[in-house]
């Protein structure tokens, strides 16, 4: 009675299936699961034991081309604040950062100094977001990005891509890439 008790809350979980006339079985996991937050990159680095530092390439303005591309969430037309920036890590590339902000949803932005502001520090702070999407991927450096990284062509990079909105309205879409032998991606997460 114990056992069966134990198999009918252990089922009720989710972490053991019961099939008629063929007995319980370890659930598999699930295909796909949230992992990851919105981290900042100050606070991951220096937890690492290792200086931080920031460096804005590029700032423009412009507006959307629309359902193209990168910009594929923001409406045409839409303003955006575009920052090229470089994370680092006890003075060494740890990280480029690529980012469209929408200064439709989020005007203040313009008059933010992203010179000595990371922008996700900023807007993590700033602004309010409803909904995330990341897209993890592995890529080789292209000769830009390994001119920013300070890499080898071809090096292997981990790419992190992430979408924020708010209600219906994307508010930011960053691609992160990163030098392969840099990074982690470490998930606790529970069924």
């Amino acid at each position: 009675m114990t056992v069966n008790k134990a198999i009918s809350t252990l089922t009720a979980a989710g972490l053991i299936v019961r099939r008629r006339r063929a007995g319980s079985f370890v659930a598999s996991p699930p295909v796909q699961s949230a992992v990851l937050q919105i981290p900042d990159m100050q606070s991951e680095i220096t937890s690492r034991g290792e200086v931080y530092g920031y460096e804005l390439i590029s700032r423009r303005y412009r507006d959307s081309l629309g359902k193209v591309g990168n910009e594929r969430n923001f409406l045409l037309d839409t303003s955006l604040l575009v920052l090229k920036c470089r994370h680092l890590a006890n003075s060494r590339p740890f990280a480029l950062e690529e980012r469209f902000v929408s200064l439709d949803v989020v005007p203040e932005a313009a008059e933010v100094d992203f010179s000595t502001t990371p922008p996700s520090t900023w807007l993590v702070a700033q602004v309010p977001w409803t909904r995330a999407e990341h897209n993890i991927s592995a890529v080789n450096a292209t000769a830009g990005v390994a001119d920013d990284l300070a890499i080898p062509k071809g090096a292997a990079c981990l790419v992190v891509e992430r979408r924020t909105w708010r209600v219906a309205d994307e508010i930011t879409y960053v691609r992160q890439t990163f030098p392969g032998k840099a990074y982690r991606l470490i998930a606790h997460f529970s069924p």
